[in-house]
């Protein structure tokens, strides 16, 4: 730590109990100053040769009290005052970090200026602030958080705003000329305890770009906002660096934060540290994490932050959707909603990451430049890869609500149709949880919530489970079972013979047709027999392929015709009556009535391309 020592002649300043301070000397005191509950037996000339205030006093007391003088509002009280008295008798006093804001302060009081006499305190205490503290990193560091008792005055005479910029700059130095002492809560790497591979077993000292960081966690809100203010505004340091000084400091002030426990002993600080955060954030995509944002959210909820906090934490959550991950999403909902988990909050959010990728793929389109399309996810198809897989997941956690709108449900599963999806497992899983927990819904709802989901996409276990899912529409259940059958037959090799239009309309239905399959549990239950028939057909005619053995192959193809006739006789049952369905109430679901395509179209006629010789 920095010192000055100031003058030279011995301190005699001496006590008579807790509140009498005097100087022993041979020369009686002539002059009372009293400051607060301490009285001060000193002597006019050394002091009023200095002290502009006191002159002042003196002379505009009365002839009879002019010995005793009151100042009871000196900053630093009498600690400051004996320190400012000491210099000016000429004793040893020394100067640091931490007592000389007070002594700067109280000699402003005092006028102690060099118009009143030269060296005089003022500029003693200016010499040493600027040639040792505002030099000194951790000095500074001190003497900025010793201003907040006396922020008015240091203000006036502008400490305040000279020591911040000492700190700032000292913090855009290069890391490579950064030679003074500084604290960093981290485990050291081998290069700097001798271990590394090149070290010889010599210590090294390599600073990291964030060198800085914990030390300025000790500032009140108020300051740490101008220091980090003023660091943003020299344009040096990487708005990565300045991301990470912003989130130690909110761990610092909030124990619990990082495990996502946000416990406010006082609600009206917190509010002011949490708000002032969120201002300080830099611009730049990435500069913290998704999920420090998040945990943002959800603290600034707790303490009841306002909207634009709120709106701008959801602006730049929705930016950087894909690095989320589910349960950072989970944000519990207030005793006023109905639902388990705050599922607007997060259909804002989704809302945002679209609207954001819209606006860059229109100004892409308009030939502008964006340095942030450069950076890896932006615009990319693996970025809205991420998000969709995303909603799934919190599609199937927020399913488990009972209180859950179909209609929510539905809205946050089609903002990200569009979204490219290799497979519907995730959201299949989603949609089977919610018919489980909702098993009341009508028939028209669970037709539409299963409406989201391309039966084509999902996996052979899925379809297995599918299969069997009695809380699944009987249309999708025979979409499931005929794209099982063409997977099956596209594996073995073998081809898909054509089928009946009525069929074709069933399974390449678009999500947003309105029609509904009928299927008696006995048709659905035959069908999936037949298919499974025809999959052990294709396999023995794969096996057998010979040439001594056509007999064997002929045997098979003319079992697989069997069993893919006799399926499609099902298909086409079940297609006719719902076509009869259809025939005797005009209002049902579908305006075409099918089932007399489905009878002209039940001949069956193999394809060119797949037909086999059975002769």
């Amino acid at each position: 730590m920095k010192f000055m020592k100031l003058g030279s002649k011995p301190d005699t300043f001496q006590s008579d109990g807790k509140n009498v301070r005097y100087v022993a000397s041979e020369l009686a005191s002539d002059i009372v100053v009293n400051v607060g509950d301490v009285k001060f037996y000193l002597h006019k000339f050394p002091l009023l040769s200095k002290c502009a205030c006191l002159q002042k006093l003196v002379a505009n007391s009365s002839e009879g009290d002019g010995d005793e003088v009151y100042i009871h509002d000196i900053p630093g009280g009498p600690t400051a005052f004996e320190i400012c008295a000491k210099f000016c008798y000429g004793m040893t006093v020394t100067l640091n970090a931490y007592n000389v804001i007070a002594a700067r302060c109280a000699a402003e009081y005092l006028g102690m200026h060099e118009t009143v006499e030269k060296g005089n305190l003022i500029y003693k205490v200016h010499v040493f602030l600027h040639l040792s503290i505002f030099r000194s990193w951790k000095d500074s560091i001190i003497f900025l958080q010793s201003t907040k008792s006396r922020l008015h005055l240091c203000e006036e005479v502008k400490l305040i705003s000279h020591c911040i910029d000492a700190i700032a700059s000292k913090t855009s130095t290069d890391v490579s000329k950064v030679n003074w002492s500084y604290t960093y809560n981290r485990t050291k790497i081998p290069e700097e305890n001798g271990n590394g591979p090149n070290s010889n077993g010599i210590k090294s000292r390599v600073v990291p770009n964030d060198w800085w960081v914990d030390d300025l966690c000790e500032l009140e809100i108020d300051l740490y906002k101008r220091v980090i203010v003023n660091i943003k505004n020299k344009g040096i340091v990487s708005s990565e660096v300045i991301g990470e000084a912003i989130k130690a400091y909110t761990l610092r002030r909030f124990p619990g934060f990082s495990k996502g426990v946000f416990q406010f002993s006082d609600v009206s600080r917190s509010l002011s540290i949490l708000d002032t955060v969120v201002s300080l954030l830099p611009a730049e995509k990435g500069s913290v994490s998704c999920s420090f944002l998040l945990k943002l959210l959800k603290a600034s909820i707790s303490v009841d932050s306002g909207e634009k906090v709120k709106a701008e934490l959801v602006k730049r959550i929705g930016k950087q959707l894909e690095e989320a991950s589910v349960n950072d999403l989970l944000v519990r909902a207030t005793d006023e909603e109905a639902t388990m988990y705050d599922v607007h909050l997060f259909h804002r959010i989704l809302e945002d990451f679209v609207m954001h990728n819209e606006d860059l793929k229109t100004q892409l389109e308009d030939g502008n430049e964006i340095p942030e399309v450069r950076k890896p996810g932006v615009l990319s198809e693996a970025s809205k890869l991420m998000v969709a897989k995303l909603v799934d997941g919190y599609l199937t956690e927020i399913a488990k609500d009972p209180n859950l709108p179909l209609s929510i449900f539905v809205g946050l599963a089609e903002m990200v149709t569009n979204f490219p999806r290799p497979g519907h497992d995730s959201l299949y899983r989603a949609i089977d949880i919610y018919l489980k927990e909702h098993p009341g819904i009508s028939k028209s709802d669970r037709k539409r919530i299963c409406s989201l989901m391309d039966c084509k996409k999902l996996s052979v276990d899925a379809c297995r489970h599918a299969m069997q899912n009695e809380r699944l529409p009987s249309r999708i259940v025979v979409q499931v079972l005929f794209f099982e059958q063409v997977r099956s037959n596209a594996s073995s090799g073998s081809s898909t013979p054509d089928l009946p239009k009525a069929i074709r309309d069933l399974t390449g239905a678009s999500h947003g047709e309105n029609s509904e399959v009928t299927a008696s549990a006995e048709e659905l239950r035959a069908l999936k027999e037949e298919l499974a028939a025809l999959r052990l057909a294709n396999g023995g005619l794969n096996d057998k392929v010979t040439g001594d053995t056509k007999p064997h192959i002929d045997k098979a193809a003319n079992g697989s015709m069997k069993s893919l006739l006799s399926s499609k006789r099902i298909f086409t049952k079940i297609w006719s009556s719902k076509g009869r369905k259809q025939g005797k109430n005009s209002g049902s679901d579908s305006s075409d009535s099918l089932g007399s395509a489905s009878l002209e179209e039940a001949k069956y006629t193999p394809s060119r391309k797949g037909r086999y010789s059975v002769s």
